[in-house]
């Protein structure tokens, strides 16, 4: 996590803390596979890659949060590993940001990044769209 020290989100996201905890609705299957990462890019200093390698995967599906930081370098990351990239943008969310006292409303700076990603990097959709494909 790339954040200035005394950022109220570095403490959120530490080991042991609410904003690492799993949430019960998507708790892993005692099969399941999990990566723990400590920085934006999901594939940086994980085994994630050696893993998706391992059970021949060379698609992904990616969602999740935020979309600016997370969601944004692990998208460019997979496609950079050669992976055929899907991103539920209506499964990803972010926050406002600021720049120079501008406020970037949260959906500004999560349909900025998805448009960015859409096409070169990844094949964006719905939620409705990506289970309508898959069944």
């Amino acid at each position: 996590m790339v954040s200035k020290p005394g950022s109220p989100e570095l403490g959120f996201f530490l080991p042991n803390t609410e904003g690492a905890e799993i949430h019960e609705t998507v708790l892993p299957l005692e099969n399941e596979n999990t990566i723990v990462k400590n920085f934006p890019n999901s594939f940086l200093k994980t085994d994630l890659e050696s893993k998706l390698r391992e059970k021949g995967v060379t698609k992904v599906v990616v969602a999740g949060m935020m979309t600016h930081m997370c969601i944004d370098a692990t998208v460019r990351a997979a496609v950079d590993l050669g992976f055929e990239t899907t991103l539920i943008e209506d499964a990803c969310a972010t926050k406002e940001l600021s720049y120079q006292e501008r406020k970037i409303p949260a959906e500004q700076v999560h349909y900025s990044f998805v448009s960015a990603l859409d096409g070169m990097y990844a094949n964006v959709i719905s939620t409705e769209k990506f289970l309508q494909q898959n069944n």
